[in-house]
């Protein structure tokens, strides 16, 4: 029953997410609906739920979601095992966590792959931002770090790599891609942040993907390797990346956005609320989920810490159990 409800737990989390995302999505896309004077008419909520970013939007967070989650938990049960090799119920949970959180870190650039095309297709602008491109041109490198400089037009000390934009964004190096300049300067996003963000979450998916298929080879090997402290300190330093990423790559698809709240349809500035006496409400959510936020880190690491210290048996006998 405890797992029958952990799976319903899970189940209900992934499509409270899809959910979510349908609304971002929506806005990035906006569909179902028609524009008249003004005013939204012939209204479809399930054609703006199913509009065209919502597939690889979703997918794409919901595999973030589940890295950022399962390197989050390896991390917690990596460093129990760095002061206590042995316990059987951290080396449990260590291969668990890194199956899932692994598993989804290996899909996430195909995921990526699949999400940067459409934006290449139907939102050509934050492309450019995200990627530093200022200039249209066919063949448009790939550029790895960098500083986008609107003024000049220019992203330097960037590591470019020739037509790699080109063949991922369309997968024809002698593709055009639009560059910034394609555009009116009013509806440019902020190129240094979009595009440091974005290289921000592609370095960290790079490195849990990388850490993810390194323990594939060491569990296919020997399922000991993954308990040795290099590798353990190696998991444990890709704990919170996770997180970073899903972080920047949500400030990718807000600030690439911009200046629209809905593409197209409305800008930022005119979605500003006329309601005042907001910093009491604020001021309320704000407390509500600082302690919600203490208190869940507070049981996760009680229930953490009473976990069962028995060392793995040597000779396969079965475990004792305890009180714990």
């Amino acid at each position: 029953m405890h797992l029958l409800a952990g799976i319903g737990v899970a189940l209900g989390g992934l499509l409270s997410g899809v959910l979510v995302v349908s609304a971002n999505a929506w806005m990035n896309s906006p569909a179902g609906f028609l524009l008249r004077d003004g005013i939204a008419t012939a209204v479809d909520p399930l054609a703006a739920m199913a509009n065209p970013a919502w597939a690889t939007e979703a997918v794409h967070m919901s595999l973030a979601a589940y890295a950022a989650s399962g390197f989050a938990v390896a991390g917690i049960h990596a460093y129990k095992l760095l002061r206590d090799r042995e316990n059987l119920f951290h080396r449990h949970a260590l291969a668990i966590a890194l199956t899932v959180g692994g598993t989804a870190a290996v899909l996430l650039p195909v995921s990526g792959d699949f999400n940067a095309r459409f934006v290449a297709k139907d939102q050509p602008v934050k492309l450019a931002a995200m990627e530093g491109q200022f200039r249209t041109e066919r063949g448009a490198p790939l550029r790895i770090g960098g500083i986008p400089d609107a003024a000049k037009g220019t992203t330097r000390f960037a590591i470019e790599i020739p037509r790699g934009l080109s063949l991922l964004a369309f997968h024809d190096p002698d593709a055009e891609v639009k560059g910034l300049e394609a555009f009116p300067r009013e509806e440019w996003p902020n190129p240094l942040l979009v595009h440091a963000a974005f290289q921000v979450m592609v370095a960290c998916g790079s490195a849990m993907a990388a850490v993810a298929l390194f323990a594939a080879l060491l569990a296919w090997k020997s399922s000991e390797n993954l308990v040795r402290p290099p590798f353990l300190l190696a998991v444990l330093c890709c704990s919170p990346l996770g997180i970073v990423a899903v972080e920047a790559g949500w400030t990718v698809t807000e600030l690439g956005r911009q200046p629209w709240v809905i593409r197209g349809v409305m800008r930022t500035a005119e979605a500003v609320t006329p309601v005042g006496g907001l910093a009491l409400p604020f001021a309320f959510f704000s407390a509500l989920y600082l302690a919600l936020g203490i208190s869940a880190a507070w049981l996760l690491r009680r229930e953490v810490s009473k976990s069962p210290s028995f060392p793995a048996p040597a000779d396969g006998t079965p475990v004792p159990e305890t009180e714990e």
